[in-house]
Order: structure tokens, then C-alpha cells, then sequence
């Protein structure tokens, strides 16, 4: 078998499996760290009170803990159930809207200096590669058909 050989299969094999490894990685993103905020275990905790006490006040920050979580297992579960990439897709985006808001509303959470971030703030940047594996699975969706949508 030579390089060239190799490599085909291997590019076969990676085309294969890039949908369904995207899939189950936001799944276990979302709904993992969903729950660790259902359950109150977040370590992102406190960096969401911070943001929340800036921003919302309609409810208690328990309460929004708690239905931030489920949106985020919610998330997770609909990037596993094929068909609902057309919902899913603007979720994530709302919620990445949301948890980008920190570098910006929380900097003295965010940056240790300029360019610099914390901890919390790298957690927050790493979200560019979940927003590329929700775009890689939107570039294979089908175009909606003609007849049911004009």
C-alpha cells in the first residue's frame, strides 16, 4: 500500500465519521455542562452570576442557573437527533451570543492583562471551535425543497 493509498482511505475515513464525531462531542459539551448547572456543580458558576447580575434581573439567579442548564442539555440533545440542525444551529448561536458576553461585560473576569486571558476567558475563547463544528455540520445540510418552503 503506498502514501497516496493511505491517505484516500484515511480522508474516506475521516468524511465518514466527521458528522457523527461532531455530533456526539457538542452533545457531550452541552448536556455535560448543562447538567454540572442543573445540579449546581458548574465550575462556571460564578462567572455567570457576575454576568447575570450585570445583565437580567426578571429572575432569580437559581432559577436561570437551573434553565440555563436545561437549555444547554437541550442543545446537546438536539445536535444528536438528525432533522433538527435548522432548530439547534440558532440555539447555539443565542447561547454563544450569551457566553461571549463576559470578555466584553467582565473583563476583570476574563483578561489577566491585554490580550491575556484567564482561565475563565479561555473557556470562553475555545467556544470558536464549537461554533466551527456546528458550521461544518451546517455545510452539509440539504437545501430545504422547493415545495414546502416556496
Amino acid at each position: 500500500m503506498n502514501i497516496r493509498t493511505i491517505d484516500i482511505e484515511l480522508i474516506n475515513f475521516f468524511h465518514r465519521i466527521s458528522l457523527p464525531i461532531a455530533r456526539f462531542g457538542l452533545f457531550v459539551v452541552f448536556f455535560y455542562f448543562g447538567l454540572l448547572k442543573v445540579i449546581g456543580l458548574s465550575p462556571a458558576s460564578g462567572l455567570v452570576q457576575q454576568l447575570f447580575e450585570q445583565t437580567i434581573s426578571f429572575i432569580s439567579f437559581n432559577s436561570f442557573i437551573v434553565l440555563f442548564g436545561l437549555f444547554e442539555c437541550l442543545i446537546g440533545i438536539f445536535f444528536i437527533i438528525p432533522g433538527f440542525e435548522r432548530v439547534v444551529i440558532p440555539m447555539l448561536f443565542l447561547h454563544m451570543m450569551m457566553t461571549f458576553m463576559p470578555l466584553f461585560v467582565l473583563p476583570e473576569m476574563t483578561w489577566s492583562r491585554f490580550l491575556v486571558p484567564t482561565l475563565e476567558g479561555q473557556y470562553i475563547i475555545k467556544n470558536l471551535v464549537i461554533i466551527a463544528a456546528a458550521i461544518a455540520i451546517a455545510a452539509h445540510l440539504h437545501p430545504l425543497s422547493k415545495s414546502r418552503f416556496g
